[in-house]
């Protein structure tokens, strides 16, 4: 089939192409922490990290079908990029949207080049699906801000360096006006992370506590009292990094996987095995189809706003699809499955991707209300000063 890319773009697809292969090839097989960072500063060097940011911030300054390209050359890869991709996802571009000039040039370099890991504060263990409803507290001392609390389900956060944090900084007024949004320096005196185990019995979350850290009021990122508006900028990048990064990588219970897992055992001749892979394989096109065109509209500079809410809407389901069509295709092979236990560790990662970025619930009312012009529910909290509000009977959908 003949190319329709521009002969330039299909060279640069070539040469990155070419340069994973040979940098890919001295990984070892479990790369570890350095091993990123050291991947990371390589492919910084090598113009492959921040393509399409501004060349002033760390960036390469180039456009959406180099971004494009390099997309398609790294999908055949297992890049060890994942603990960055929180910064590179959601913190970075919201700096990029509503940092200052000085917090862009401080830490955009840096995040491209995997000098810096961040991480994103906002859920607490009383504010999950409403996080309006936080209670981390930030009080302003001289040139500093006090901050004392809880957060909870941060991802990286052992490992992060600096992270975006949110916080309540007035509670004289109503819930989503006195939230302010903080750069956090993950290795200041008083910040403590501990790790917490899920049931694929790894720790991929945190919680973490403030004790009177002491942050800078030039780390203060928007407007004081501001932060709920740069933490919706934050949840929309989120949400569609969720889905883009999905769409990079192969799925542990995929229509590919779970296709091999099959033809070992010699399924494939089985008619409701063939059609339950090919429903499997028709929902990952349609959902790669629309992360595409998602993609090449935010390169474009077209921000997805609530549609963004689509994409891991549909993401979730399809990892709970996958996990679904695993135990009916492999049955008890599936917690046994010798691949590593990926399989097995899919089916229970599972429910989490649907919790994760905002629950399934919680995305469907996002679309019902901003995507298809539905009715809001009710929100009686909205118009009532914080310190009046009775923790845990705030509406309990769809702030977010």
């Amino acid at each position: 089939m003949t190319s329709t890319s521009p002969p330039d773009i299909d060279e640069y697809r070539r040469t990155a192409r070419a340069w994973l292969e040979s940098r890919t090839a001295g990984l070892p097989p479990d790369p570890g922490l350095d091993d990123a960072r050291a991947f990371m500063a390589d492919l910084y060097d090598a113009g492959y990290s921040g393509i399409t940011w501004p060349v002033e911030y760390g960036g390469q300054g180039l456009s959406a079908a180099e971004e494009r390209a390099f997309q398609q050359a790294a999908s055949d890869f297992t890049l060890p990029v994942g603990v960055f991709g929180i910064g590179l996802g959601m913190c970075g571009p919201t700096l990029l949207s509503i940092g200052t000039e000085e917090q862009k040039r401080r830490y955009l370099p840096p995040l491209l080049r995997g000098e810096e890991i961040w991480c994103q504060m906002f859920s607490e263990p009383g504010a999950g699906s409403d996080v309006a409803s936080l209670q981390t507290r930030a009080v302003r001392d001289g040139d500093h801000w006090v901050v004392n609390g809880q957060k909870v389900w941060t991802s990286v956060a052992r490992q992060a360096d600096r992270g975006l944090l949110i916080a309540r900084t007035d509670p004289d007024v109503p819930k989503h006006q006195g939230i302010t949004m903080f750069v956090i320096d993950m290795h200041d005196p008083g910040v403590t992370v501990r790790p917490l185990r899920d049931m694929t019995g790894e720790s991929h979350f945190n919680e973490i506590f403030f004790d009177d850290v002491r942050v800078p009021a030039e780390n203060v990122v928007g407007e004081v009292n501001g932060g709920w508006s740069a933490a919706v900028t934050t949840l929309l990048h989120e949400r569609v990094s969720i889905g883009m990064g999905a769409a990079r990588t192969e799925r542990p219970a995929s229509f590919a996987a779970l296709r091999r897992a099959a033809a070992e055992r010699g399924l494939l001749a089985d008619p409701a095995v063939r059609e339950r892979l090919v429903d499997l394989y028709l929902r990952e096109r349609a959902f790669d189809l629309l992360n595409a065109k998602m993609s090449q509209e935010v390169k474009a500079g077209i921000q997805p706003g609530a549609r963004g809410s689509v994409v891991k809407l549909l993401l979730a389901d399809l990892t709970l699809d996958g996990a679904d069509a695993a135990s009916e295709i492999l049955g008890p092979d599936t917690v046994a499955h010798d691949d590593e236990g990926r399989i097995a560790r899919a089916l229970a990662w599972g429910p989490g991707m649907a919790l994760g970025g905002g629950t399934n619930e919680i995305m469907r009312n996002i679309i019902g209300d901003r995507v298809l012009g539905l009715p809001r529910e009710p929100q009686v909290d909205r118009a009532v000063p914080f310190k009046d509000l009775k923790v845990g009977t705030q509406a309990k959908e769809a702030d977010r």
